[in-house]
């Protein structure tokens, strides 16, 4: 099997504006972010670190670094999926969120499994 096909972990995202929780007034625009991690490949890895790039249209870029997800660094097998929620707060309406999980395969490989773009929009700011 190929090498890029042994190591991989795909990365979904669904977001959430939480109103209750922002303060357009003082710039402050609050996000709810849900993560399905699956093991696509053909050997168990375990989430070891994160990093994120975190930008809003103000073009202020916050940048995250950290062990594991919500105090976890979970295993998963060929065909698991690990899912988690967080959030983060920017300070304009419009942003957008990349990165990258750090993995570490069974046999001590070390990979990443990127995490693509994806915007944080405040609904009905966009047509």
């Amino acid at each position: 099997m190929a090498e890029s096909k042994k190591y991989r972990v795909e990365v979904q995202v669904r977001t959430e504006y939480i109103p209750e929780q922002s303060d357009i007034a003082e710039d402050r625009f609050v996000f709810a972010y849900h993560i399905a991690l699956v093991n696509s490949g053909s050997v168990a890895a375990q989430l070891v670190s994160r990093h994120w790039i975190i930008s809003d249209a103000n073009q202020q870029i916050q940048e995250v670094r950290g062990l594991g997800v919500i105090g976890e660094q979970p295993v998963l097998q060929p065909g698991q999926k690990f899912e988690y929620s967080s959030g983060c707060v920017i300070g304009s309406p419009i942003g957008a969120m990349r990165g990258s999980y750090q993995m570490v395969a069974e046999d001590g490989t070390h990979f990443e499994a990127p995490i693509d773009e994806f915007p944080l929009v405040m609904p009905r700011v966009l047509h």
